[in-house]
């Protein structure tokens, strides 16, 4: 067998070593100009380059490098910028972060997950007046930049999204639909695909992950996909790669995706075995290249046999090496960017040897396609379920139910707190000397008793706060975790921690996901928790203090899985770890543990009969790490960016006694959902975006509060932040708080008057 093209279908866009995040923070801050941004943001698409071009890869996809969201990008270049922006007459960078993190008056773009991964998009908003247009200047200006410093112009492929999948991202006004604006926006594609085809590019890919969801089979979206394509096929541009991830395609969807009038057509075969049986079943065009995604951009194992086995079968199917393009499941930007970054011996050699992070994909990438590889490795373990599972771990029916219902126990916990109680959701700013804190604790440099002494006086110092406020249940401020999964990580066998294993979450958040190598369970049994919250519980006096947990499916979700056991089995592990902590904050006094599930809806299959069977033992993992709870504990759980309003059902199945959402930026969205389900146990909506820098109003939140009395009674109305305030300054959040627990005041005086 002949040696197959390699193609890249995205990258990192942190810079190797946070060059984004860093140079975006000294803008917000005014600490550099626009044009020292651009300059940074060059250099790292640069570098994103070279690296690619370092490990040989024949087409190279670009232009997905971002200041903020690529989704954010796209909506801009088309036109799409949101109506209370364009009213303001802002343009240029103010425009766009303004839709990325608001300002004063002007709220910005909902923020929700991108499809099923960790990664979140701004949404973009169609409303009556909103008319597509094209700005493509800018994007046509970084793809020439590229082009005139690849060793190869011809290597260098723009990454454009699709119109189906642009158009199906949005939020619509009424009267306003997504095939409308896909049909507005296909002579717009096609005149930027002309603009390309006069600047040299020989191809082009456009990316449709929407093909992957379940209404991709629908007569709407198959027609409409059809004759975007049919436009944009017959325009004359730049060869076409069709590039779909995150999923396997139906069947019906295959057959006419395969038809479309494109060059090629890129395939995610790593997310399950259907995408290679369906190719074998139904067949390859022999006029079309297909792009076999066998390397897995979503995950941090190697797994080079297991890809080899998907390609040999890929290339039996197509009977023509030619056709065969090898390439990532999807873009590269979900793990990070360079594992030589990591310290010799701060990872295990026998788990550093199965690992890859972006550029060491590169190699598996090329190495795949030079080898002849007759592997018929398996990557797939099985179905995700419990069967078999809880008898092997000790888990029994009666750990997933309370010990009284919830009408019956809610009487007994937090009696004596008023109407509306007011909290926040965990964290506290975390400034400068806590970082280095915390560095140089791990570093070594600091002992134990003096890094403890410090983080207690920072926990005494926070208690201060809320107490001049007046919240009602107070938090420790979470000074000593820099993430909510990457503390656990540190305190359970079987995960492990990098130093600079760095993905974007969304703008300039980043993450560092731990990996799970081996079976998971507290260090030694001992408590992860406990210790802080006493210091808390003790400097607090008679208040409430809040334990504070991350969820068994969330620290799953946001860390790296291992690939060789169901992830079903592996949630076992750590709902058993989380229910053996809140045994042991109940004991220390506690009485109320909160369990945030924020990313219960990521890594939740797009299907809808997958999402089914993933719902079932994700719901369950939470209910077997609280359900262990006593009737007086009362079970917090946060959620937050995501949509949620078809799972409603599932989360009223947790059995949480309060649930936390977002609700500032979603206009009231899943408030309105809960309501129509007829959500009856206690809700803490939102009443403010932490993800911005703007000091909300009292009348605001009062407004906010005001709405959600058509739901619930004002007993079981909590009144907080959208998440956690660890990105934000003191000198936002004081002000922000005061004005909440004001509006909480206000609603209390107004409803005893009535």
């Amino acid at each position: 067998m002949t040696s197959l093209r390699t193609s890249t279908i995205g990258f990192p866009r942190t810079g190797p070593k946070r060059e984004m995040k860093m140079a975006l923070e000294k803008y917000w801050g005014k600490k550099i100009t626009e044009s020292e941004l651009l300059e940074v943001s060059d250099k790292v698409a640069l570098q994103s380059l070279r690296d690619q071009e370092a490990a040989g890869v024949d087409l190279i996809g670009v232009g997905d490098h971002t200041l903020y969201d690529h989704v954010l990008d796209w909506s801009e270049r088309f036109g799409l910028t949101c109506k209370r922006v364009r009213e303001a007459k802002l343009t240029g960078l103010e425009a766009y972060f303004t839709q990325a993190r608001g300002r004063d008056g002007i709220p910005a773009l909902d923020m929700t997950k991108y499809f099923d991964s960790n990664y979140h998009y701004m949404v973009p908003e169609v409303v009556a007046d909103t008319v597509p247009r094209g700005n493509f200047a800018p994007f046509l200006a970084h793809v020439q930049l590229l082009r005139s410093k690849a060793a190869k112009a011809d290597a260098v492929v723009p990454i454009v999204l699709g119109p189906v999948t642009l158009g199906k991202l949005c939020k619509y006004a009424e009267g306003r639909t997504a095939a409308a604006l896909v049909k507005d926006l296909v002579p717009l594609y096609k005149e930027l695909l002309g603009e390309l085809s006069r600047a040299g590019v020989k191809e082009v890919q456009l990316h449709e992950p929407w093909l992957v969801m379940s209404d991709a089979e629908t007569e709407e979206v198959r027609s409409l996909t059809t004759a975007a394509y049919k436009e944009l096929g017959g325009c004359g541009g730049p060869a076409v790669n069709l590039c779909v991830h995150f999923d396997s395609l139906s069947p019906a969807v295959y057959s006419y995706v395969v038809e479309l009038p494109v060059k090629r057509v890129t395939l995610d075969f790593c997310r399950s075995k259907a995408m290679v049986e369906i190719v074998e079943k139904q067949g390859f065009p022999a006029t079309k290249e297909l792009g076999a995604g066998v390397v897995d951009g979503r995950n941090v194992w190697r797994n080079e046999a297991a890809a080899g086995g998907i390609l040999q079968r890929i290339r039996k199917a197509v009977q023509d090496d030619a056709r065969v393009v090898v390439a990532p499941s999807c873009s590269l930007q979900f793990v990070p960017y360079d594992l030589d970054h990591e310290e010799e011996g701060s990872i295990p050699a026998e788990v550093r040897a199965k690992l890859a992070f972006a550029k060491q994909k590169l190699e598996v990438l090329t190495k795949l396609a030079s080898s002849d590889s007759s592997s018929t490795a398996a990557t797939w373990i099985g179905e995700d379920n419990l069967s078999g599972v809880e008898g092997a771990k000790g888990v029994t029916p009666e750990m997933y139910t309370r010990s009284e219902p919830f009408k019956e126990r809610r009487g007994k916990q937090l009696a004596e707190l008023p109407d509306f109680p007011t909290t926040t959701i965990g964290s506290f700013p975390q400034t400068a000397e806590i970082r280095k804190l915390r560095r140089e604790w791990k570093e070594g440099k600091v002992g134990k008793a003096a890094y403890e002494e410090q983080i207690d006086k920072e926990i005494e110092r926070v208690v201060g706060i809320q107490k001049e406020i007046g919240l009602d249940v107070f938090v420790h401020g979470e000074a000593e975790r820099s993430d909510m999964v990457e503390y656990f990580a540190q305190k359970l066998d079987g995960m492990l921690l990098t130093r600079h294993g760095w993905v974007q979450s969304y703008g300039s958040r980043y993450v560092r996901p731990p990996v799970i190598h081996g079976a998971v369970v507290r260090k030694g049994g001992a408590a992860m928790t406990v210790r802080e919250f006493a210091v808390c519980q003790k400097a607090s006096g008679a208040v409430p203090v809040k334990g504070m947990l991350t969820g068994p499916v969330t620290i799953l979700n946001w860390s790296f899985c291992r690939v060789d056991v169901p992830r079903a089995e592996q949630a076992v592990e750590v709902a058993l770890a989380v229910r053996e902590e809140v045994a042991d904050l109940e004991a220390a006094g506690c009485r109320v543990v909160q369990v945030d599930e924020a990313a219960l809806r990521e890594r939740m299959p797009l299907k809808k009969e997958e999402s089914e069977k993933y719902l079932e033992w994700a719901v369950a993992c939470f209910r077997l790490s609280t359900c262990g709870a006593r009737p007086s504990t009362q079970v917090v759980t946060h959620m937050c960016y995501s949509t949620f309003e078809d799972i409603i059902g599932r989360i009223d199945g947790m059995d949480a006694d309060v649930l936390t959402i977002e609700n500032s930026r979603s206009a009231g969205e899943m408030v309105a959902a809960l309501s129509s389900y007829g959500y009856a146990r206690d809700l803490g909506a939102g009443v403010y975006d932490i993800h911005s820098p703007v000091v909300p109003t009292m009348d605001d939140m009062a407004a906010r509060l005001q709405g959600l009395l058509s739901l619930l009674p004002p007993s079981r109305t909590w009144v907080n932040p959208d998440c956690g305030l660890k990105t934000r300054k003191w000198d936002e959040v004081i002000p922000s708080l005061k004005n909440m627990v004001t509006a909480a005041h206000k609603l209390r005086e107004s409803h005893v008057s009535a």
